[in-house]
């Protein structure tokens, strides 16, 4: 005798119709920030050939490209600055010299596009010699925690005085949180956000990046403050402390390989999550597209769902503009 289910959920899959009606995870344009590279220069989009589909900008054409982002209702971005080895020093105070690069261009965004959102990048490593996210004791390589949360707080301050909206730490030292706070607090900057690099993991995912802003370590490596990539249960106890210190929204970095934290975090938090699809994230997805191993465009939006579901409530990704594209064409 033929057995007849008494379940069929493949009724709610019988039409695209249902089929999008019963969708439980959806995927907007406002759920993207994009991550934008700058350089020195004028007429300068120097495309990064470990992430094709990805430039550095000069400041002219860097306003050229939010332009064109804003028109696809992209209003979200966090740029980062590719320095020349000549202004970096190992206390990295370039980080705060209103004319440099970062900050004079934030303000120049900030003038031509008021209504866009500028989260900006907390960390030594863009203008360290020694590329690593704290000052470095140069007698031992010990990174210095305490020494770094000062230069962290006057980064802060110089960034929220250019006009950012989200102080983004992503260094890992203990306490910055907190410490940058009390500084935007103390300067009348209260209403400046701070969206927390929570867990941020020692990742090989990080390659292109590196690449992108020439940012390295010159010795040695980030383990001694990036997380273990083993660990979970620790992810809870940073999150912990940030909501302590302070923090308005919360991130777990890198995304596609980190789902399980991504959700461990979201059922733990009432704060925004949000999630860093990273660069060797994307350059996986792109080079395995240009070899026809994949379909590019379907595997880029089943990533962001993927990461969405997971349970982030915003996604940094490279794969912003080319997504909002898709989405715009319905």
């Amino acid at each position: 005798m033929a057995i007849i289910p008494t379940h069929r959920p493949r009724r709610n899959r019988k039409s695209q119709v249902i089929r999008d009606l019963v969708q439980e995870t959806t995927l907007s344009v406002h759920d993207f920030i994009y991550p934008l590279f700058m350089i020195e220069g004028q007429n300068q989009a120097i495309e990064i050939k470990s992430m094709p589909g990805i430039h550095r900008f000069s400041p002219d054409r860097i306003i050229d490209e939010i332009g064109a982002c804003v028109e696809l209702g992209i209003k979200s971005f966090a740029p980062f600055p590719g320095l020349e080895d000549g202004v970096k020093d190992r206390l990295a105070r370039e980080s705060a010299n209103p004319e440099g690069l970062y900050l004079r261009t934030i303000a120049e965004i900030k003038r031509q596009f008021p209504e866009v959102v500028l989260m900006t990048d907390v960390a030594m490593d863009p203008y360290s010699s020694d590329g690593h996210d704290g000052v470095v004791d140069p007698e031992s390589g010990e990174i210095l925690n305490d020494a770094t949360l000062e230069v962290l707080g006057q980064m802060s301050l110089a960034q929220a005085r250019a006009g950012a909206d989200v102080i983004a730490p992503s260094d890992m030292m203990d306490g910055r949180v907190a410490f940058i706070r009390d500084v935007l607090d103390s300067n009348g900057f209260s209403n400046v956000s701070i969206m927390s690099y929570t867990a941020k993991y020692a990742s090989a995912f990080y390659g292109p990046f590196r690449d992108a802003l020439d940012s390295a370590p010159k010795k040695g490596d980030k383990k001694t403050y990036q997380m273990n990539y083993a660990n979970r249960r620790e992810a809870l106890r940073e999150l912990a402390l940030d909501e302590q210190e302070g923090a308005d929204m919360v991130m777990v970095k890198p995304a596609l390989s980190y789902l399980d934290i991504i959700r461990e975090v979201r059922n733990a938090t009432t704060l925004p999550v949000t999630a860093y699809n990273v660069s060797g994230e994307y350059a996986l997805v792109k080079a395995a597209a240009q070899n026809g191993w994949v379909d590019g465009e379907k595997t880029m939006m089943e990533v962001l769902m993927s990461i969405k579901r997971a349970g982030a409530d915003a996604i940094l990704t490279y794969f912003a503009k080319e997504a909002a594209a898709v989405l715009k064409r319905g």
